[in-house]
C-alpha cells in the first residue's frame, strides 16, 4: 500500500481528532502506515497552523480540552515503575514530580510522609495522604485530557523559590545523544525548573517507548540524571554511556 501524501495524513489526523477528541501518537502511527518521526512532524505542523495542541503522548483540540478521559498507555509498566521510583522517597524529603501518567504513579505508591511539590493536577485529585503535604503550582492549566498540568510564568517563578531533595521526570524521551526531552515546550521550561532547584537526585522515570527517542525541547542533558527507572532492556552500549554520565539504572518487570 502506497504511503498517504502529507495532506492527506493531515487531514486524517484531524478527522479523528474531530472524532476521538484526542488521538496518540503510537495509534497514528499504526493508523497512517509511517514513523513516528513522520507523525510528529505532522502533529508539529498541524499545531503551528493552530489547529490542535500537541501533548506528550498524542494532541487534543486547539483551544480547549476534550470531556474524553484518556487512558494511560502501558498502565501496568507505568505501575512498575513508579512503585520502584516512590521507594527511592525518604522520610522528610521534599520531591517535585512534574506531569504524567508515571509520575502520577510514583505519588500513588508514596509510603513515607514527605512533602510533595506538582504541577500535576491528576495528582491533586488523588485520595488525601495525612503522611503527604501537597503543594500544587499556579499557573495556566493546559488542555489534555489524559495528562493535565499547570505551566507558565507563575508555575516556574514558585518553583525558583522553592528546593526539593528529589524530583521525579516523565519525559518525552531520553537519548545518549541528546539526553532528556519532552514534546511540549511549556512542559520542558517546568522540569529544567524543577532540575535546577534538586538539591540532590534527579530521577527519570521513563517506560521503554521513551528510550532511545527523541523529543522537540531539551529538558537537561544526562550529566544532570541521578537514576533512570524504566521496564526497557538497555543495550550493553547505552548502558556504558549511561553509567559512564553517572547514572544508576533500576530495571523493573511488569507487574
Amino acid at each position: 500500500m502506497n504511503e498517504p501524501l502529507p495532506a492527506e495524513r493531515r487531514a486524517r489526523i484531524l478527522e479523528l481528532l474531530r472524532g476521538r477528541g484526542v488521538v496518540r501518537a503510537g495509534e497514528l502511527v499504526d493508523v497512517l502506515g509511517v514513523s513516528e518521526v513522520t507523525v510528529r512532524r505532522d502533529l508539529a505542523r498541524l499545531e503551528r497552523q493552530g489547529l490542535l495542541e500537541r501533548t506528550r503522548g498524542g494532541a487534543v483540540p486547539s483551544g480547549g480540552t476534550s470531556s474524553v478521559v484518556v487512558p494511560p498507555e502501558r498502565p501496568a509498566e507505568k505501575r512498575a515503575i513508579g512503585r520502584a521510583a516512590a521507594a527511592l522517597v525518604r522520610p522528610g524529603d521534599t520531591v517535585f514530580l512534574n506531569g504524567g501518567s508515571t509520575t502520577l504513579e510514583v505519588f500513588r505508591h508514596l509510603a513515607v510522609p514527605a512533602t510533595v511539590i506538582t504541577n500535576n493536577v491528576l495528582v491533586a485529585l488523588e485520595p488525601a495522604n495525612r503522611d503527604v503535604e501537597l503543594l500544587l503550582l499556579g499557573g495556566h492549566v493546559r488542555p489534555d485530557p489524559a495528562e493535565r498540568t499547570v505551566v507558565g510564568p507563575f508555575a516556574t517563578e514558585a518553583l525558583r523559590r522553592t528546593f526539593a531533595t528529589r524530583a521525579f521526570l516523565g519525559i518525552g524521551g531520553l537519548d545518549v545523544e541528546h539526553g532528556v526531552t519532552t514534546p511540549v515546550a511549556a512542559e520542558a521550561e517546568i522540569a529544567r525548573s524543577m532540575v535546577e532547584q534538586t538539591r540532590e537526585q534527579v530521577v527519570v522515570v521513563a517506560d521503554a517507548s521513551k528510550l532511545n527517542a527523541v523529543s522537540d525541547f531539551g529538558v537537561c542533558p544526562l550529566a544532570r540524571v541521578d537514576v533512570l527507572v524504566t521496564d526497557a532492556v538497555v543495550s550493553e552500549r547505552d548502558r556504558g554511556v549511561l553509567e559512564q554520565a553517572g547514572i544508576t539504572i533500576v530495571h523493573v518487570s511488569r507487574s
